[in-house]
């Protein structure tokens, strides 16, 4: 999966996340560095780019276009490059299977403890016992 990095972004980023995320790109690298975010939103649509950004922008084109493309909003403050890069690193798997998933997927949860389906409810009339919770801790 390739990301694009807005502008509010370091260009070190692409370097850094590289074998994370081959292929990514800057805006700036790309000759966006002034562009409207509409206009990268409709350049990573058309090249299959997910747009990542400190900018609740893209969320707002995110909810009135909806996908593609994707946005991820980086929500870390005055965090510096080192940060961004250790949140998006080992965030890389979630990013993935976001990125990958289609409009209308259900979202997968990162922290979810199952391995598959939740074992079928007993019906009011059946002998079958009811199954335990497992405690999470």
């Amino acid at each position: 999966m390739r990301l694009l990095f807005d502008q509010n972004l370091s260009r070190r980023l692409v370097r850094l996340l590289d074998t994370e995320f081959p292929g990514s790109h800057h805006v700036s690298d790309l000759g966006l560095e002034t562009a409207t975010d509409q206009a990268i939103w409709d350049y990573a649509a058309d090249h299959g780019y997910v747009i990542v950004s400190k900018d609740s922008d893209f969320r707002q084109l995110a909810f009135l276009h909806g996908p593609p493309p994707k946005a991820i909003w980086v929500r870390l403050g005055n965090a510096s490059t080192r940060d961004v890069v250790g949140v998006l690193s080992d965030c890389s798997s979630v990013i993935s299977n976001f990125g990958d998933s289609k409009r209308g997927d259900p979202p997968r949860d990162p922290l979810s403890r199952s391995q598959g389906p939740p074992p079928p409810r007993p019906r009011l009339g059946d002998n079958a016992p009811i199954p335990a919770r497992p405690a999470l801790r």
